[in-house]
């Protein structure tokens, strides 16, 4: 599948992540939170099960920001590798957004993370050639999926809005001006509702 995607937990209040993000709290204060539906909490249903297979099918290239790769800033600290250990999830290239170049790093499984320092359009670009069709995923964080949101090459959302009020943190659609999606596909549980859009006219 060639589309682009994005798929991110939010909270009731627009919140993808909490505030004082740090090396303990990846996700800052209480962001976790808005994940407890696909991170083993008892209450998990079908329908989370359902996204969960939306969130971790296999693409073809993804690109991230530098905050989704790790809670340092500045220069790099060379022996950190992501959050995710020796094989990440991903099995595919990643691009991560800095100001700083790096090497790129490959890890077990497939993935291989290249840091991109001429801005999210030039980030794209390499995914989609890398992904060789097989579609591209923009994994996040907030700022991040905003800018692809500017340069429209989303074709298709998943938002699981989670029943939690976080107050401050890192909202999802600060300066997003226009929503051209339409929901095609609505799944709940209690601990979340997964809405998947796809760009109108795609």
């Amino acid at each position: 599948m060639s589309d682009t995607t994005c798929h991110m937990s939010i909270s009731l209040d627009g919140y993808v992540a909490g505030p004082e993000q740090s090396l303990a709290n990846g996700l800052g204060i209480r962001g976790q939170e808005l994940h407890a539906w696909h991170m083993g909490d008892a209450r998990a249903n079908k329908a989370d099960s359902v996204a969960n297979s939306w969130l971790m099918r296999p693409r073809g290239a993804y690109v991230m920001g530098r905050k989704m790769f790790g809670p340092i800033r500045g220069e790099w600290e060379p022996d950190w590798h992501g959050w995710w250990g020796a094989e990440p999830p991903y099995h595919a290239p990643v691009f991560v957004l800095t100001h700083y170049p790096r090497e790129s790093i490959e890890l077990e499984g497939g993935t291989t993370f290249h840091f991109v320092t001429e801005g999210f359009d030039a980030a794209y670009a390499q995914a989609f050639a890398a992904a060789e069709g097989r579609g591209v995923d923009v994994a996040g964080g907030a700022s991040t999926v905003r800018q692809a949101l500017a340069a429209d090459v989303v074709d298709e959302l998943v938002l699981d809005v989670a029943p939690v009020l976080l107050g401050a943190g890192e909202r999802l659609f600060d300066g997003v001006t226009s929503f051209p999606f339409e929901p095609v596909e609505t799944l709940h549980s209690p601990l979340a509702t997964h809405i998947r859009y796809r760009r109108v006219g795609r």
